[in-house]
C-alpha cells in the first residue's frame, strides 16, 4: 500500500512540474445548420435570367423530383444552393454555387447528397480517387444521353479516358461494344465496387460473364478448378483477342500448359516433348468449363 502511495505522489509531482494536465477529449464539431428558408428564392425567380436553361430543364429527369412534395423537391437551388444573395447582388456569380468552377470533390458532395444511396461506393472508386467527378461524365443541362444525363454515349464517353482499352475492341475477335450490342456498364459499375477495375460485384464473380454465356454456368459434377479459383479471366481476355474464344493466348495448348506442364501432357498423351503441331487440348477435353460425365472433361 505504501509503495502505491509513493508512485501516485511521484506521478502527481511530474504532472505538476511539467505544467500539463491530462488532455480533455475534444467534442466533435456539429454540422453547419442548413440555410434558412428565407435564403431561397425559387426556380421561377431563377428563370427570369436563366430562361433557356429553365426551358431545357422541362425534359430533365430531375423535373419529376422537382414536382414532388408540393413542388418543394429538387429545383435549381437544390444543386446550386440558396439564391437570395446571388439575386440581391445583381447576379453576383460569387454568391452562388457553380459546379463548372468547383472542384470534383465539391461537385461530388452535392450530387451524392441525393445519389449516395444508389452509389454508396463512389468515394472509394478509382474514378473518385483520380478526381474524375460526376460532371466529368454527366451534364445536367447539356446531356447527349437524356436517360443518364451522359455527356456522350457509350463507349465513346469511356474511350475519352480509357484510350488503352479502345484498340482491344478493334481486334479480330471482341465483345460487340463498338457495334452497340454490349455496353461498358454491362460489366463495370463506374460508380465503384469492391472488385478490381470497377467490375460489378456478385456472389459468384463469374456471373458477370455467365449471365450471357449461360452454357458455361453450371453447376457441374466435375468442376474445372481454374474456373472457381481464377475465374473466367484466368483464361479469357474480355475486351478483345486474336483467338476466336477470346483466350489470353493465340494457341490453346500454350494456355493450358501454364497450369498443366508439357512434360506431364507428353507422358499421358504419348506426344513428343515440345511438339508444336499437337492436337489442341479441347479436341478431347471438350467440356473444359465443367462436366457432368467425366473428371477429365472428356466428351
Amino acid at each position: 500500500m505504501g509503495r502505491f502511495l509513493k508512485m501516485a505522489a511521484l506521478v502527481s509531482a511530474i504532472i505538476a512540474y511539467s505544467g500539463t494536465a491530462p488532455a480533455q477529449s475534444s467534442k466533435p464539431q456539429s454540422p453547419a445548420p442548413p440555410p434558412a428558408a428565407s435564403e431561397y428564392v425559387g426556380s421561377e425567380t431563377c428563370a427570369t435570367c436563366h430562361d433557356e436553361v429553365a426551358k431545357g430543364f422541362a425534359n430533365n429527369p430531375h423535373t419529376k423530383i422537382a414536382e414532388m412534395h408540393g413542388k418543394s423537391g429538387v429545383t435549381c437551388e437544390g444543386c446550386h444552393g440558396p439564391g437570395k444573395a446571388h439575386v440581391d447582388g445583381g447576379g453576383d456569380v460569387t454568391k452562388i454555387f457553380d459546379p463548372a468552377k468547383a472542384s470534383s470533390k465539391e461537385v461530388d458532395k452535392t450530387c451524392l447528397g441525393c445519389h449516395a444511396g444508389a452509389h454508396p461506393n463512389f468515394d472509394r472508386s478509382p474514378h473518385a480517387k483520380a478526381n474524375v467527378g460526376c460532371t466529368s461524365c454527366h451534364s445536367v443541362h447539356a446531356s447527349k444521353e437524356p436517360e443518364h444525363l451522359l455527356k456522350a454515349s457509350q463507349p465513346q464517353l469511356c474511350y475519352q479516358c480509357h484510350t488503352d482499352v479502345k484498340p482491344s475492341f478493334d481486334m479480330p475477335f471482341h465483345h460487340k461494344v463498338n457495334e452497340g450490342l454490349v455496353t461498358c456498364n454491362d460489366c463495370h459499375d463506374v460508380h465503384g465496387t469492391f472488385g478490381e477495375k470497377n467490375l460489378k460485384t456478385t456472389a459468384d464473380q463469374n456471373a458477370i460473364c455467365t449471365k450471357c454465356h449461360t452454357e458455361t454456368r453450371g453447376p457441374f459434377v466435375f468442376e474445372h478448378a481454374a474456373v472457381k479459383a481464377e475465374g473466367c479471366t484466368g483464361c479469357h481476355t474480355p475486351h478483345g483477342s486474336q483467338n476466336a474464344r477470346l483466350l489470353n493466348m493465340p494457341n490453346i495448348n500454350v494456355l493450358c500448359n501454364q497450369c498443366h506442364s508439357q512434360v506431364a501432357q507428353d507422358t499421358v498423351h504419348g506426344m513428343n516433348a515440345g511438339s508444336s503441331d499437337s492436337v489442341p487440348c479441347t479436341s478431347c477435353h471438350t467440356y473444359i468449363h465443367g462436366s457432368n460425365m467425366n473428371a477429365a472433361f472428356l466428351r
